[in-house]
């Protein structure tokens, strides 16, 4: 099967996921945001969406899975660091500078020990339902194979395209204004990509982005702060501040050039093990 079908059929496959576990979490626990649903649904995405890269990474590329810039987190656990540090360096220096200039004001209204409780929920549930999927099929999947054939640079615009169209269709982009943020999102996303060349680096700071503003700003706030213009801490602290300064933050640790106009031929050999039977 070609690069663009092989693409195509993954993309259409997730999103048929994604529609098909909204359903069920609107069927059975109705509109808006429920706590239980969150987790029902971070658990069923992860059971179906991760089988579905592997088995399309083994059958439609024929390659290991190792390409896809996962190697086990004990190897990437450095680049994981990394790219929560991404986040959380200009994230954390954008909030003092609005505190300190009185832009806004946060909170908390309950004790640590239930703060902590709270954090560690969301991170789990954020890194099943969001940060480990994502990253994996469109930083992993689909720009691993756009990068065989394209130059990064086409492949960090091609894979942050079909992401915002993956947005679209699931419901979850829908206004302009969130369409071309998350556009601009995932070419970062992208960018930390191409540079590391580990999707971990991409998690890491998935994880955090969406962990942060999710803590501050999204419907998990009102269990630890009370915070005023909120709008400006998610668009601005949050968003636009660690996303405008993310790369410069990781080419400032890892000293890297780039060369954007590279091809990176997906030519990792199939292993087998002493039988003869192909490893992955």
């Amino acid at each position: 099967m070609g690069l663009a079908w092989r693409i195509a059929f993954v993309f259409l496959v997730v999103i048929l996921i994604w529609l098909l576990i909204l359903h069920v979490n609107r069927v059975v626990f109705g509109p808006g945001y429920d706590r239980l649903g969150h987790v029902v649904s971070a658990l069923l995405l992860t059971t179906l969406t991760v089988p579905a890269v592997v088995l399309a990474r083994r059958f439609l590329d024929k390659r290991p899975l190792r390409g896809l810039g996962i190697p086990p987190l004990r190897t990437g656990l450095r680049s994981f660091c990394i790219g929560i540090g991404c986040y959380l360096i200009p994230a954390g220096i954008g909030l003092g500078v609005a505190l300190a200039l009185g832009w806004v004001d946060i909170s908390l209204t309950t004790s640590l020990t239930t703060l902590a409780g709270i954090l560690l929920g969301l991170i789990a549930l954020v890194f099943l339902s969001e940060a480990l999927l994502e990253e994996l099929i469109f930083r992993g999947y689909i720009y691993r194979n756009l990068n065989g054939s394209l130059p990064c640079w086409t492949s960090v615009g091609g894979q942050a395209l079909l992401f915002s169209l993956w947005g679209i269709s699931i419901g979850a982009f829908l206004t302009t204004e969130r369409i071309v943020f998350f556009f601009f999102v995932a070419v970062v996303i992208g960018m930390i990509r191409a540079i590391t060349n580990d999707t971990w680096a991409c998690i890491g700071f998935h994880l955090a982005f969406q962990t942060v503003q999710q803590l501050f700003t999204g419907p998990w706030a009102s269990d630890a702060f009370i915070v005023s213009a909120s709008g400006t801490l998610e668009r601005v602290v949050f968003g636009l501040v660690p996303i405008a300064l993310a790369v410069l933050v990781l080419e400032l640790i890892v000293g890297k050039d780039t060369d954007w106009s590279a091809r990176h031929p997906d030519t990792v050999p199939i292993e087998r093990d002493r039988s003869g039977e192909q490893r992955y």
